[in-house]
């Protein structure tokens, strides 16, 4: 089975790496829509270097790894990474129309982060997701969250938002075509959120906030600029290199189609950017119900994490002092949690019932109800780019291939 790329932007480069090392599809077609530089040796030679990673060769083989980009042939868009035959196509870029079919490719990866709406129509527009099934296509995974921007429309039924190791098995192959692999964030998140809620229910979660002190991406500006016509948010058109800037995330929506117990629970997330190349934290607040004569400590939630962590891989646990760049690179890692900074604070809140409308008040006045509540707070690395999501991408990617031979 043929991969099939669209786009090689941060993450569709990264996955091009991931899988010429990973060698589980014997040939890649990747879709850049134009030309690139001046001939097929500048799209090879952005291929394999990146201010992030290092070059291709060395994330390869290590210090001694040389160049593993050959065979270019510029007529017919061809070459070959680390013995990996690669077709590039130079001239779609509506989904409707790139050479899938012609080009015997049935699983697309979707890149590109331009096409997130799973009920926009194959024909409709300037590109949609579902062209790609228009285009040959069986299946599509898209690397960022689904969008629906219509109003009181649900979610298909070919559509799922799955976290590898989390949720995977929601995926049925016989009946979703569209499957968002949600967000880095959200992977990370999830990765926080699952091994406590399994260990103390997620009853027993009363509210719960998040903020990722998230590395800059490739929709920030390098200096200020004047922002568009009608634009809402005029921080997006700020220096990224001088700044720390605040802006949004869609993390909590995501979460709840990856662990639907969240969208019972009040749950904020926020993010700030920050002046950095990749590498990631998230910073978790949750309020517990607990007992105040065995109170949650730090010490049972570190327990939990690492216990987690020996059974499954995409969780990991250390009492080491990380600094964000140590995390970069960090294979598969959906989550390092970085047990030295995780606190709690246990204490009998008390609740005013008169303050609640659906609770039946007795005649004497003033009833005052003590919870025990346990405040936590846990951190968390993620590498944003290739160690952490790329690499979680293309387990899926991997999981969905098998699933339809």
């Amino acid at each position: 089975m043929k991969l099939g790329i669209n786009g090689l932007g941060r993450i569709g480069k990264l996955s091009l790496w991931h899988h010429v090392s990973r060698k589980h599809f014997p040939e890649l077609v990747v879709n850049v829509g134009r030309e690139i530089g001046q001939s097929l040796d500048d799209l090879a030679a952005a291929i394999d270097r990146d201010s992030s990673y290092g070059r291709l060769g060395t994330y390869l083989y290590g210090h001694k790894g040389g160049r593993v980009i050959e065979n270019l042939n510029d007529a017919d868009g061809t070459m070959v990474i680390n013995g990996v035959p690669v077709k590039i196509l130079r001239s779609a870029r509506n989904p409707n129309e790139i050479a899938w079919r012609e080009n015997n490719v049935k699983l697309v990866i979707d890149t590109t982060g331009a096409f997130t709406d799973p009920t926009a129509d194959a024909e409709g527009g300037w590109g949609s997701l579902r062209g790609h099934l228009a285009a040959g296509a069986e299946k599509v995974l898209l690397s960022a969250p689904f969008k629906i921007k219509a109003k009181g429309m649900d979610m298909p039924a070919d559509a799922v938002t799955t976290v590898m190791g989390i949720n995977d098995d929601d995926y049925d192959s016989a009946s979703h075509s569209l499957i968002s692999a949600a967000s880095c964030t959200t992977t990370c998140l999830s990765y926080m959120i699952k091994p406590l809620m399994e260990s103390v229910g997620a009853a027993n979660f009363l509210s719960a906030s998040m903020v990722t002190v998230h590395a800059a991406t490739g929709s920030q500006q390098v200096l200020d600029r004047l922002p568009k016509s009608g634009a809402k948010d005029l921080r997006k058109n700020r220096s990224i290199l001088n700044n720390i800037i605040l802006t949004t995330t869609g993390a909590a929506k995501a979460l709840g189609l990856v662990i639907p117990e969240m969208k019972s629970i009040g749950f904020i997330a926020e993010s700030v950017r920050i002046p950095t190349s990749t590498g990631s934290l998230i910073v978790l607040v949750l309020n517990l119900q607990d007992d105040l004569d065995a109170p949650l400590g730090r010490d049972q939630i570190n327990s939990i994490y690492r216990e987690y962590s020996e059974n499954n891989p995409y969780l990991q646990y250390t009492e080491e002092q990380n600094v964000s760049s140590d995390i970069i690179g960090v294979p598969a890692a959906a989550a390092v949690i970085e047990g030295t900074e995780t606190h709690t604070r246990t204490a009998s809140i008390p609740v005013n019932l008169n303050n609640i409308k659906s609770c039946a008040i007795n005649a004497g006045g003033e009833s005052i109800l003590n919870v025990p509540v346990t405040q936590a707070v846990v951190y968390a690395w993620y590498d944003n780019e290739l160690g952490s999501y790329t690499n979680m991408f293309g387990d899926l990617t991997v999981l969905v291939a098998d699933k339809m031979l």
